[in-house]
């Protein structure tokens, strides 16, 4: 799916690339074309109104992926990481879909989208999709439009999708809602044991990539994740994290890491986990549309009369802020 590799009638181009005719679209993206991909995604990542027609059209060939979450701190080697993934995943005859999320600048709004620069040993291969998409201030390491461009590249053929978060802190950990398999990044040197029992990101884990692995450090970092994951209570049958080194760099561990995936892809569908973790994504991305339309409804309501005037009354003392939240919810509903 390599732009490069794909060749189409400049009109054809053209037309692809301004286009707003999703049966074309989702017809060109199913043959391959990088062009009617990048335009869908584009599609969905503005918001456009034929958001929803994409989402019907690519309904039937959505759900057959495997989707891999990579996270960590920055600087501990995502994007090479990811790089080297693609390398295997093409070794074995995947076709790889990768989305890169980079931050957004809070000044500006803009982003460098720079990930994909790491990326360009996959640019000319046909097998390999990478998009980077900015944040846009969205909250948890993804963008708003992530799972919606999943299920594009899901569409477009993508036996494997490899969505890499930005450079997250402790409490961003939206990516586990999102992947079938969630790998942690870590690296020699980001904190001691006292950091691996802390809540947040290091829980997510179904795979610890110890990065880095040359470094001084590296060994005492493998005994602190496997401290904390024999802290864990688990009943018989439940998933114990991998814990895998390696040195993204120069490509050392990243079978081992390939095979670690492969064993919790295994264990999801013998449990039949891989069917409720993807029923509760399922579930998050509703409930997410239908908040967006609720908070766009209520937005609406500023320019009327019925919200200023309960804001008042709950300001003068007149009522309370659940009885005028009522109120709007009754309003909404009607």
């Amino acid at each position: 799916m390599s732009e490069s590799n794909t060749r189409v009638p400049a009109a054809a181009t053209g037309s692809v690339r301004r286009s707003r005719d999703v049966p074309m679209l989702v017809e060109r993206a199913r043959d391959g074309d990088p062009r009617a991909v990048a335009r869908l995604i584009t599609l969905v990542e503005s918001g456009d109104e034929t958001v929803p027609a994409i989402a019907a059209a690519l309904a039937p060939y959505t759900g057959r992926a495997q989707v891999v979450g990579l996270t960590g701190s920055p600087g501990v080697g995502k994007s090479t990481t990811t790089n080297e993934l693609v390398r295997a995943l093409r070794a074995h005859g995947h076709r790889v879909g990768v989305l890169a999320i980079d931050p957004s600048s809070p000044f500006t709004g803009g982003a460098i989208l720079g990930d994909r620069v790491r990326m360009q040993d996959h640019a000319t291969d046909p097998g390999v999709y990478i998009r980077s998409m900015s944040s846009r201030g969205h909250l948890g390491g993804l963008s708003a439009a992530t799972p919606q461009a999943v299920r594009v590249l899901e569409g477009a053929g993508c036996d494997v999708v490899l969505v890499e978060t930005v450079g997250v802190g402790q409490a961003e950990v939206e990516v586990a809602s999102l992947a079938d398999t969630t790998l942690v990044l870590l690296a020699p040197g980001m904190g001691d044991a006292i950091q691996a029992v802390k809540a947040g990101i290091l829980e997510i884990a179904d795979v610890f990539v110890v990065n880095k692995a040359d470094r001084d450090g590296a060994d005492a970092t493998v005994r602190d994740i496997q401290g904390m994951i024999a802290l864990g209570e688990r009943g018989p049958g439940q998933w114990r994290p991998q814990v895998v080194r390696a040195v993204a760099a120069r490509g050392e561990g990243i079978d081992d890491v390939a095979v670690a995936i492969d064993k919790h892809r295994a264990w999801l569908v013998e449990h039949d986990e891989l069917r409720r973790r993807r029923e509760a994504r399922a579930a998050a991305e509703v409930e997410a549309i239908a908040l967006g339309v609720l908070r766009a409804r209520i937005g609406s309501l500023r320019d009327g009369t019925q919200l200023p005037a309960l804001a008042a009354e709950v300001a003068a003392g007149a009522t309370d802020p659940y009885a005028a939240a009522e109120a709007l919810l009754a309003q909404l509903a009607g």
